[in-house]
Formats: structure tokens, sequence, C-alpha cells
């Protein structure tokens, strides 16, 4: 039987620290985005203490412009967004590779 999935909070909150980081959005900017009433609310995200809210995450997807599943990292063995790798030849991984790391380190 497989694993029951569930969301790894730690993770999850280092992978939207570092995608604000990466779109040079400050935690004020977030804070005023998404009409919080404490930054420690983000604080705590950060720290996987607590994960957004459903409705907070599908905002932060359209802010930093990525789908929300890049946003989650759960206790499933391998990410999603590799998954496609398996089915590429060389030259298409090294473009796939390619568009990924132009996609994480976009400037905005």
């Amino acid at each position: 039987m497989p694993q029951y999935p569930v969301i790894d909070k730690v993770k999850t909150g280092k992978q939207l620290k570092q995608l604000i980081k990466n779109k040079g959005y400050t935690i004020k900017d977030i804070q005023q985005y998404l009409s919080l009433s404490c930054i420690q609310t983000i604080y705590r995200w950060f720290d996987g203490i607590n994960i957004p809210s459903v409705d907070n995450l599908y905002a932060l997807s359209v802010l930093l412009q990525v789908p929300i599943d890049r946003l989650i990292i759960g206790n499933k063995e391998e990410d999603s967004r590799y998954t496609l790798m398996k089915c590429l030849n060389n030259r298409q991984k090294r473009i796939w590779t390619y568009f990924l790391y132009m996609n994480e380190n976009a400037v905005s």
C-alpha cells in the first residue's frame, strides 16, 4: 500500500522562503500582498511551524508565477517536476534542465 501523502512543513517553508527571495520580494511585501495582520505568520511558514492556507498558497503562486504544487513539498519519493526527465532523451533533458534553471533564477 502506498504511503499516505503529507506536506513536509519544514521543506515547504524553505521552498517558500527561497522562491520569495529569488523573486526579490521582502517579508513586508508578502504581508501587504496577502493582507496579513502579523508578519510573524510568514516567519512561522518559513520555520515550518505552519503552512499557508489554500487561499494564500493560490495567491502566492500567482505572485511568484509558479504552480501551487511548486510551493508545496511533500513526503512523496520524487519531485513531480523531474518525473518528466525519465521520458526525455539527453538533448531534451539538457533543454529542460536549462529551462528549470532559468525559471528558478529569473529576475523580475
